[in-house]
């Protein structure tokens, strides 16, 4: 029997629900707007997509998006429909047509978001996913317990490859696990990608000859894909345990590319995902999404963080973290590490690790870092310690008693 690819949908749709669906199917495999001869029910038998659960959820007297059919009712629908395989075979670009194409479109939708994705054992088993995930990420930054305590460098854009370094060094000094760049920051003449990273790794590699420890530094090489290589290996030589790539710039085929080249971890950002998931009646859900990406390599994975400056529940963060946690199916891992950023301080340390049970995590902190009274090396300390009482479960007052620099960042976080 053939394998078969699953996806769930919330629909919302003007028209009868069970003729949208089948609308979508056909769309989306061996259909068209008009029946073809050569349409023949043995090929819809071989080829075609199934509806294979259409369940109502409600009704609305408006639709929720613009542009559809005109209708007096508007019904809303958990919708879930497979493929056979052999439709696409195990191939990432395609199955991202295929499960996101042109359904959403279609005038008899007005309002459709993809909410969860199964994967059959041959197109999972086609696929590397991460090549160091959380574990990997661990050994070459030496934290083998607790999050990885990160921070980016700030102003996002703008410092010379000497000032990052001085920044870096700020930060190395005062024991940080995780540097990165930020997403806006690639290869530009005020501070050109070569110049950065040799600046900064000459700053990372001396602390490490002199105390043992190596900050892992994610440089973004985001760039087409001959760039991406080359800026990997020159991160390589200069000892540098980590690179970064914009993934919604990049496309599952430089991911994959770089993948297949890369032999350090890939921190991979999420940069545009408000415009897939803002509206909640268009769009992706994150758990599906993330399944994609971490099928073609990512080994971190941006979540946002609780309590964020965006627009983003706290829920949903949540929702998004355990997402990169669980396997990918439930033989296959594929472990890759929930990186929680975006207004972050040590507040929201016990709460995250409380939602989530476990701390194999990056969690960055910009202001909640650079802004201490006390300079960076209290502000890395603090966040450090609010994560030691969020996992021994005490309070963060009565711990900021026996710890000054927790005790100095209580009044600035809030």
């Amino acid at each position: 029997m053939s394998e078969r690819i699953h996806a769930t949908y919330w629909l919302e749709t003007g028209d009868d629900p069970q003729r949208a669906a089948d609308v979508i199917a056909g769309e989306q495999s061996s259909g068209t707007f008009v029946a073809l001869p050569n349409e023949t029910p043995e090929l819809k038998a071989r080829s075609g997509a199934r509806v294979e659960r259409l369940d109502t959820l409600g009704t609305s007297a408006t639709p929720s998006l613009p542009g559809g059919m005109q209708a007096s009712r508007y019904t809303q629908c958990a919708l879930e429909l497979s493929w056979p395989i052999e439709n696409m075979g195990p191939s990432l670009p395609n199955l991202m047509s295929t499960i996101a194409g042109n359904l959403f479109e279609l005038r008899q939708v007005s309002g459709l978001r993809l909410t969860g994705l199964t994967l059959p054992p041959s197109f999972v088993a086609a696929y590397p996913g991460p090549a160091f995930g959380i574990d990997g990420t661990r050994r070459l930054s030496g934290v083998e317990h607790g999050p990885l305590i990160g921070t980016i460098i700030k102003p996002s854009v703008g410092l010379s490859p000497e000032e990052t370094a001085q920044q870096v060094r700020e930060l190395v000094e005062g024991g940080i696990d995780f540097i990165k760049d930020d997403e806006l920051q690639g290869d530009g003449p005020h501070c050109p990608f070569d110049q950065r990273v040799k600046a900064v790794m000459r700053v990372v590699n001396a602390h490490a000859d002199r105390t043992g420890k190596k900050a892992m530094v994610a440089f973004n090489l985001t760039g087409d894909l001959d760039q991406m290589r080359r800026r990997h290996d020159l991160v390589l030589a200069e000892g540098g345990t980590c690179v970064m790539a914009v993934l919604n710039s990049v496309g599952l085929v430089g991911l994959h590319e770089l993948r297949r080249h890369a032999q350090l971890p890939i921190h991979a950002h999420r940069a545009g995902w408000g415009y897939l998931s803002r509206s909640p009646a268009l769009g992706w859900d994150y758990a599906p999404w993330q399944t994609i990406w971490r099928l073609a390599g990512a080994d971190h994975l941006h979540v946002n963080g609780l309590r964020n400056k965006f627009s983003e529940p706290d829920d949903s963060v949540i929702a998004a973290a355990r997402a990169v946690l669980a396997p990918v199916r439930p033989d296959t891992p594929m472990a890759a590490m929930p990186v929680f950023s975006s207004g972050q301080t040590g507040l929201q340390a016990a709460d995250t690790f409380a939602a989530l049970g476990r701390a194999d995590l990056i969690h960055a902190a910009g202001g909640g870092i650079f802004g201490h009274p006390q300079g960076v090396k209290a502000g890395v300390e603090a966040m450090r310690e609010a994560w030691v009482a969020a996992m021994e479960g005490v309070p963060l007052e009565r711990h900021a008693q026996k710890h000054p620099s927790l005790r100095a960042a209580l009044g600035f976080w809030k």
